[in-house]
């Protein structure tokens, strides 16, 4: 499956795009921690809940529950919330 990465994590992917297998978002997850380890922990946190500031979008919608089934032929996409002030 195709993951955009957002660009605050591109100091783990050196790019935009990646390639990682899950048939669901937690087994994706835990397949790009593989690939690039740390990474994971930035968008979940130590209770298995998605961060605040991280949405997932699959197939044009966003996936709100790491159960979610996935289609291996989509794509992921990760959006990271900007704050500051």
């Amino acid at each position: 499956m195709k993951v955009l990465v957002p660009s605050a994590l591109h100091t783990y992917t050196e790019s935009r795009w990646v390639e990682a297998e899950g048939a669901t978002l937690a087994e994706l997850l835990a397949d790009l921690d593989r690939r690039y380890p740390g990474i994971r922990f930035r968008m979940i946190d130590e209770q298995n809940r998605i961060r605040p500031h991280i949405r997932f979008f699959v197939g044009g919608s966003q996936a709100r529950d790491l159960a979610q089934a996935l289609n291996p032929n989509g794509e992921l996409l990760i959006v990271q919330a900007l704050s500051g002030g």
